[in-house]
C-alpha cells in the first residue's frame, strides 16, 4: 500500500538540489575530506550502519570514524568510491526530506582492478539549516546481510 507521504513529490529544483548534495557529499567522503564531509551532517546526526555494533551519534563521532577509515584505506593503498542512484525524495510534513536510494561501493586496490565492495540501501532524513541540506539521520542496510 502506498502512503500519502510516498506519493508527495518534491519540485524539480529541490530534486536537483538533493542530487547535487549527494554528489558533493560522496565525493568528499571518497576524497577523505574528513572535516568537510562531517559538516554535511547535523550536529546531532545519527548514522546507523550494520558494520558497527551501535549507531554513531553526533558529528564529532562521524568525523573520527572517517578519519580512522581514511587512514586505514590509505595505508592499504585502497581507493573507495560511493555511487548513489535511484534516488527517491519524499517531502515530509515537518519540512524534512526522506530520501531512499541505492548505494554501490567500489573498492580499487592500487594497481588492481576495481571491484564492487558492497550493495546497500541508504535511507536518509535531510534537513535545511541556513539554506544548506544536511543529513539528520542515515540508515544503511546491506544486501548481503539478513
Amino acid at each position: 500500500m502506498t502512503t500519502q507521504q510516498e506519493t508527495a513529490r518534491v519540485s524539480a529544483e529541490d530534486y536537483a538540489q538533493v542530487q547535487q548534495f549527494y554528489a558533493e557529499h560522496m565525493q568528499l567522503l571518497d576524497a577523505g575530506s574528513v572535516d568537510a564531509w562531517a559538516l554535511t551532517f547535523t550536529e546531532d546526526a545519527v548514522f546507523d550502519v550494520p558494520t558497527l555494533p551501535a549507531p554513531m551519534r553526533g558529528r564529532e563521532a562521524l568525523r573520527e570514524s572517517l578519519r580512522r577509515t581514511t587512514e586505514e584505506l590509505a595505508a592499504a593503498g585502497v581507493q573507495r568510491r560511493h555511487w548513489h542512484g535511484m534516488v527517491a525524495v519524499f517531502p515530509q510534513g515537518d519540512g524534512t526530506l526522506r530520501v531512499r536510494c541505492y548505494a554501490l561501493v567500489f573498492s580499487t586496490p592500487q594497481g588492481q582492478q576495481p571491484a564492487l565492495h558492497r550493495v546497500c540501501v541508504c535511507e536518509d532524513v535531510l534537513v535545511r539549516e541556513e539554506g544548506r541540506l544536511l543529513v539528520r539521520t542515515r540508515k544503511v542496510t546491506r544486501d548481503d546481510l539478513p
